[in-house]
């Protein structure tokens, strides 16, 4: 096989209060990438819309990892190259993983074309390539649950030890405000020292919403889902964030808050008809404030990154 088109999943990176350790696929938005192999020790990397990418593949989201894997199989597999085409359907800088899912989808692509040597721990570590372009860091709270499915926990990222966590039904509404907040800038207002009293009760929520996850247990999940370290400072780039999170809680909806970064805000809702309510709370505080909004009501994906041909 020679070429092959994946879907690859938006998701949900934190999941409030597990800053870079907790992150979850979604069903729908989904970017589709068709990835070939080439007989050139070379990546090209292209928009189906055309949209400018770098050319240099090095500082893409996407190259970055290919060109990975090709230094890691090295002499064993000379001449290898790789072409991508991207029907990007994640908004760069929306806040549900539009860089994530370019670098997992490469990465998943490549394996199958491959023969699938690789592990999908190992695909994660390739994926964090790409994600060290677009903010800086390396980080997988997005990359792991696009590859795994489901909701991941991060609990070590040198060494790498990914954990995954049974996935409840949930409904997940997503409001995405038409502004961008780039992760790199969104890292810089981060306060670099955390008090212990804050510290003590964050490691509660995520201890507390790991246990609700696992138990399915929908109001432990609700009590947990807090963050005092995070959400604080980056929730003044988002307007109207207090109101969204009040009104959807009062709709019915078990919690939420940030996705990733920003500006996308999620909501864990019990059923359809709740999560309908608070996409209704979304769209009419945002027609109120004037802003251009995208929202989305989908469920937890549990495939990650699927491969159709």
């Amino acid at each position: 096989m020679q070429q092959i088109t994946i879907k690859a999943p938006a998701t949900v990176a934190n999941l409030v209060c597990g800053f870079d350790v907790l992150g979850m696929a979604l069903e729908e938005p989904c970017d589709i990438m068709q990835v070939g192999l080439l007989d050139e020790p070379f990546v090209t990397v292209s928009s189906r819309d055309g949209f400018p990418l770098p050319s240099d593949p090095a500082q893409n989201t996407a190259g970055a990892p290919l060109l990975a894997i090709m230094e890691e199989l090295g002499a064993s597999r000379p001449g290898l190259g790789f072409e991508v085409l991207i029907d990007k359907k994640i908004k760069p800088g929306s806040g549900i993983g539009s860089s994530a899912a370019s670098a997992a989808g490469a990465v998943v692509a490549a394996n199958h074309l491959l023969g699938n040597i690789f592990s999908k721990q190992d695909l994660v570590r390739f994926a964090m390539f790409g994600e060290k372009v677009a903010s800086g860091v390396k980080h997988a709270d997005n990359v792991a649950p696009c590859i795994f499915g489901g909701i991941t926990l991060i609990r070590s990222i040198f060494p790498l030890d990914i954990v995954s966590i049974p996935a409840p039904s949930l409904y997940v509404t997503v409001v995405h405000p038409q502004i961008e907040v780039r992760t790199a800038d969104a890292r810089q207002i981060l306060r670099k020292n955390v008090l212990l009293k804050d510290a003590i009760r964050q490691w509660g929520n995520i201890a507390g919403l790991v246990a609700g996850l696992m138990r399915d247990d929908h109001e432990l999940i609700g009590r947990s889902l807090e963050d005092v370290i995070i959400e604080p400072v980056r929730s003044i780039l988002i307007p109207g964030f207090d109101e969204v999170k009040r009104q959807c809680k009062e709709a019915g909806a078990l919690g939420g808050g940030i996705s990733g970064s920003g500006p996308s805000i999620f909501m864990l809702s019990r059923d359809a008809a709740i999560a309908g309510a608070v996409e209704g709370c979304m769209k009419g505080i945002y027609e109120k404030i004037g802003l251009s909004y995208h929202t989305y009501i989908t469920t937890i994906n549990r495939e990650g990154v699927k491969v159709y041909s």
